[in-house]
């Protein structure tokens, strides 16, 4: 059984080589859509009889990980020193410096590898992340598949 859960934050980053509008700061409404999948529990009495995984664990766990971490900060791509200087410079902004440059498909991968252990098997039901996909914009997203990382 597979189930997801959609948490949503705002971010600033750029793309320091793109040849378009992307060079420039900028930010964006962003959608994590976190995919597990395991066994249904069945434990009669349970609060989690019924479930893959009650929602608000899984809810808890990416907004404590993911969500509040990158929510209302600037993303910023460590090899992107004009920007990570000017970041650095300015007092208590909140800004994650990242080894990757801040596309969707990075920030996918990336959050795919700081969830992924945190939910395997933490139900005793074979739990384990599917998929992270994450919407940079509504019409525009990447998927990280745990079968495409390994």
């Amino acid at each position: 059984m597979r189930i997801t859960r959609r948490l949503e934050f705002d971010a600033g980053h750029r793309i320091p080589n793109h040849q378009s509008q992307c060079r420039h700061l900028h930010g964006h409404r962003y959608a994590l859509e976190i995919t597990l999948a395991g066994g249904v529990i069945d434990a009669a009495g349970r609060p989690d009889d019924g479930m893959v995984m009650d929602f608000s664990e899984v809810k808890a766990i990416a907004k404590r990980h993911v969500v509040d971490r990158w929510d209302h900060a600037f993303l910023v791509w460590r090899g992107d020193t004009v920007v990570a200087n000017f970041l650095a410079g300015m007092p208590e902004h909140k800004t994650v410096v990242l080894d990757a440059v801040p596309t969707a498909e990075n920030l996918a991968r990336i959050a795919f590898s700081i969830l992924d252990p945190l939910y395997r098997d933490s139900y005793g039901n074979h739990l384990h992340l599917e998929r992270i996909r994450l919407y940079e914009t509504p019409n525009c997203w990447a998927d990280a598949n745990r079968d495409d990382l390994a």
